[in-house]
C-alpha cells in the first residue's frame, strides 16, 4: 500500500507539500470545468480579439491542455503529494487559462447572454 505522504514520516514539510498539491489540483479542476462549460463561440471571439498566443487557442486545444493538467494534478494529489516538474507545468497551464483566457471568454459570455434588460437598460 502506498502512503500519500511517501515513506510514512509525518513532518510539517510533508503536510505543506500535500496542501500545496491539493490546492494546485483544485485550481486545475476549476480551470478544466470552466473550459468545459464555456461555449465554443466564446473561445472563437476571444481568439479574434486576443493579443497573445494563449488567447488564440481554440476550445478543443484548451480542453486537451487542461484535461492533461487535470489528470497530472489528480495523480500528484492521489499518489505523490510531491511537486514535480510536470505538476508545476500543469498548474501553470491552469493559471494561464484562469488569468489570461477566462476573462476574455467570460466577457463574451456576458455580452452574448440574454438578460431581462431592454435596449436602453433594465426593464
Amino acid at each position: 500500500m502506498v502512503s500519500v505522504l511517501g515513506n510514512g514520516v509525518y513532518t510539517p514539510l510533508n503536510y505543506f507539500f500535500l496542501a500545496l498539491t491539493l490546492a494546485a489540483f483544485v485550481v486545475e479542476a476549476w480551470a478544466f470545468v470552466d473550459a468545459i462549460v464555456r461555449p465554443k463561440a466564446a473561445f472563437a471571439a476571444a481568439a479574434a480579439m486576443g493579443d497573445n498566443a494563449a488567447q488564440r487557442l481554440t476550445k478543443q486545444w484548451w480542453l486537451i491542455i487542461l484535461g492533461v493538467a487535470f489528470v497530472l494534478g489528480l495523480y500528484s494529489a492521489a499518489y505523490g503529494g510531491g511537486v514535480g516538474f510536470l505538476s508545476i507545468l500543469a498548474f501553470v497551464a491552469a493559471a494561464i487559462y484562469l488569468l489570461g483566457v477566462r476573462p476574455k471568454v467570460r466577457e463574451y459570455t456576458k455580452r452574448g447572454s440574454r438578460s431581462s434588460s431592454g435596449p436602453y437598460g433594465p426593464w
